[in-house]
């Protein structure tokens, strides 16, 4: 049975094809996250675990990181040995997380979509956010992304409004 996990070099070969996937996918824009994976990361094992560190230790403040930055705990949706999909959770928000971005964020990886991933990711991370004193989460998802608004309002989202292509959900965490 799938569930949150925190980032390990366990899974690195499954983060790797999931990267690749990510990349390779025509259908959806490629996120964020993996644009953010350090570039030695993909062909070196001890700069994959230099990666993980860093991802890893993105929960709390620190000096020197960009002024966009917000602490963010990151999970990784597995099962056994296959990262099937990536969860961050953002402890605040800044103005542009509130128009797009919210406290959480979630992607399923191409060859494991259609299978209840995110609804299940996005149930399981609740109480994790309740835990770090977020008692409503707000989540955004592009206008015509249909399954992203199912995964939303099946775990209680409440549409508020649309900032531009953007809808935005209120969703409380316990």
């Amino acid at each position: 049975m799938a569930e949150l996990i925190d980032p390990t070099v366990r899974l690195q070969a499954s983060v790797l094809a999931a990267v690749n996937e990510f990349r390779e996918d025509r259908d959806y824009p490629t996120p964020w996250f993996v644009n953010d994976v350090d570039p030695p990361a993909l062909t070196d094992t001890a700069a994959f675990a230099a990666y993980v560190k860093r991802v890893l230790s993105e929960l709390g403040e620190a000096a020197g990181r960009a002024d966009w930055f917000v602490p963010m705990t990151t999970l990784w949706w597995a099962e056994g040995d296959q990262m099937l999909g990536r969860l961050a959770i953002r402890h605040r928000l800044t103005p542009p997380l509130e128009k797009a971005g919210g406290h959480i964020g979630y992607d399923v990886r191409p060859s494991a979509r259609r299978h209840g991933h995110a609804t299940a990711m996005l149930a399981a991370a609740l109480p994790i956010a309740h835990s770090l004193g977020i008692r409503r989460a707000l989540l955004t998802c592009d206008e015509t992304y249909t399954a992203s608004q199912r995964v939303i309002e099946t775990n209680g989202g409440q549409f508020i409004d649309r900032v531009g292509d953007k809808r935005r959900y209120w969703m409380p965490t316990s």
